[in-house]
């Protein structure tokens, strides 16, 4: 009998370690895979590599974060109450943060030697109130909201320090719009697996998407002091500003310090573009969320509805940002100026034909608009990377990413308030697009007919 047991036990040893090895090796390969593909072109050798599975980490923990936060505002309650807790949230976190915006550019353009240490602060910040959160998030009480404002603005400032750290890592045989794309395409990547994880870990209590959060940042912090040193020099920067204090367009002579204008339009007129983008993006996020779910697409549930359109969107982000990566930052000002008119398009059709296709232009418009977004912020990076003086690379880089959220609170905040009629939503979708193609179209065009050179000045 004895010799029975131990030979069924030696049986189910040999089984372990077979399937342990059956599932070691597709594992292993797929993490040389991506190891290879992220110290590719010498980003191992220039640090850019750290970057990118940094990004990831924090990519991962805000997904977490937000899957804890959307069970409990949004989907834990009807769709009017929803309305109200989501309004609130807006209120508490969206309205501080539009005035703090502004002010995070500037403070971390005075941190050059610390970059290091802000983007570890920001991980261990949100580590922290997400085990705050972790208390409160089942009742959804008023003490959720000012920890959730600290955790919007702990991740908008790892934002603009980490557009400030790209150029300080860049390879030699890499474009800043090919690395760029490749941070960003390793977060949606990193979105796409910590989602459903964090999914999961709700199953088993809604605090518990935010443990595993807390986890992620924790490791977050310890591998953004992995980063090169060379992240935290300082050397040859200045501030960036977007006009003299006079009003002029400084040139840099005479001591005057060089401000973003002196490139000339292309950076103002792409910025002006991308933050109606951006807007775009921020109305689509909460207008749709609630018209979905209480009017779902076709014979779809709300649930099954609300998955299309993210999964379009996120399709679309992916889709754009791997483009980007190919196009080489050829044309781009024409490319920006493409994705508004594709944008409007896009939108402007889904109002027309919302009542009888909703399902189709509904889809469509998310995509598109995910698209766009990363087409052009990546075409806007380019111009930042050819116009801007190295001086102040780093400094615009901040100042625009802050433009640029404060663009997405504002869409989000006309989203919520807007009555759930789709062909009316639709409307206005196209309407921030319109706005935008209006106040920059023209001058990028312009732009790049002259190779993005500033127009001549007449004395």
């Amino acid at each position: 009998m004895a010799a029975v047991r131990a030979s069924r036990t030696s049986k189910v040893r040999r089984a372990g370690r077979a399937a342990g090895r059956a599932l070691h090796r597709p594992l292993a390969a797929a993490a040389r895979g991506v190891r290879r593909a992220t110290h590719a072109q010498g980003a191992g050798e220039s640090g850019l590599a750290k970057l990118i599975e940094l990004h990831a980490v924090n990519a991962a923990g805000d997904v977490m974060i937000t899957v804890a936060l959307a069970s409990t505002v949004f989907f834990s309650v009807p769709t009017h109450q929803a309305r109200g807790r989501v309004a609130l949230y807006l209120a508490v976190t969206m309205a501080p943060f539009a005035l703090l915006a502004p002010v995070v550019g500037p403070l971390l353009d005075r941190l050059p030697h610390g970059r290091r240490a802000a983007m570890a602060g920001s991980m261990l910040a949100r580590a922290v109130l997400a085990l705050t959160m972790s208390g409160a998030v089942a009742g959804g009480g008023l003490e959720l909201y000012p920890a959730a404002l600290g955790v919007l603005v702990s991740s908008k400032a790892y934002g603009v320090v980490r557009s400030a750290v790209v150029p300080r890592l860049l390879p030699p045989r890499v474009s800043l719009v090919k690395a760029n794309s490749r941070v960003t395409l390793a977060g949606l990547l990193a979105t796409g697996v910590a989602a459903p994880l964090g999914a999961g870990l709700h199953l088993i209590g809604p605090a518990w998407p935010l443990y595993g959060a807390c986890a992620v940042f924790l490791t977050g912090a310890f591998l953004s002091f992995s980063l090169p040193h060379a992240v935290d020099s300082g050397k040859g920067e200045a501030r960036a500003r977007l006009a003299s204090r006079d009003g002029t367009f400084p040139t840099g002579a005479g001591g005057r310090r060089p401000g973003l204008r002196t490139v000339g339009p292309s950076v103002l007129h792409g910025l002006q573009a991308n933050a109606a983008l951006r807007s775009l993006s921020g109305f689509l996020t909460f207008f749709l969320a609630f018209l979905l779910r209480e009017h779902p697409l076709g014979g779809l549930g709300a649930a099954a509805s609300l998955g299309l359109v993210a999964v379009a969107a996120g399709t679309g982000n992916a889709l754009g940002t791997a483009v980007g990566a190919g196009l080489k930052a050829r044309g781009p000002e024409r490319i920006i100026a493409a994705m508004l008119g594709l944008a409007l398009g896009a939108t402007a059709l889904a109002a027309l034909f919302y009542e009888v296709l909703a399902p189709v232009v509904v889809t469509a418009a998310a995509a598109t608009a995910g698209l766009c977004q990363a087409l052009a912020k990546l075409s806007l990076d380019a111009m930042i990377q050819r116009d801007v003086p190295e001086a102040v690379r780093t400094s615009a880089f901040a100042r625009s990413e802050t433009v640029l959220q404060l663009a997405w609170v504002v869409g989000g905040a006309l989203g919520i308030a807007l009555p759930l009629v789709g062909t009316l939503g639709m409307a206005v979708a196209a309407g921030l697009v319109a706005l935008g193609a209006a106040l920059a179209v023209r001058g990028l065009l312009d732009a790049a007919r002259r190779g993005g050179r500033p127009a001549p000045r007449v004395v």
